[in-house]
């Protein structure tokens, strides 16, 4: 029997930085799907499908924290981990708060994103 792969989608506004994280799970046998916007990944109709979403912190429009929070809302426990360049004490407990499974700091170890996908999928 072979196993189905996991779908993660990377919410990140940076096309170089999400493509970077997509390269990266791609080579770890995960199925990845990416988009530019928090907007354009609750239009998609796949959305509910994802095994686990990795998003950015700060993105033109709704940011991930509402998003992660307008998802909360709307009865989905997909596992999120939140990327994010900025150094604000108050957004990481805003997510951590929200649940979030891992809060990681721009420039972090592809591994340690790694890892935080498989703890969040087992």
């Amino acid at each position: 029997m072979q196993l189905v792969p996991k779908t993660v989608a990377v919410v990140e506004d940076d096309q170089s930085m999400r493509r970077s994280v997509q390269r990266l799970l791609d080579a770890h046998g995960f199925v990845t799907s990416g988009f530019p916007s928090a907007e354009a990944y609750l239009s998609d109709k796949a959305a509910a499908t994802f095994s686990c979403l990795v998003l950015d912190v700060d993105l033109g429009g709704m940011s991930g924290t509402e998003l992660q929070q307008v998802l909360t809302e709307s009865g989905s426990t997909i596992p999120v981990i939140f990327i994010t360049a900025l150094e604000d004490d108050s957004i990481e407990e805003e997510a951590v708060r929200g649940g979030c499974i891992a809060y990681l700091h721009k420039p972090f170890p592809g591994s340690v994103l790694v890892k935080a996908i498989n703890d969040a999928l087992a």
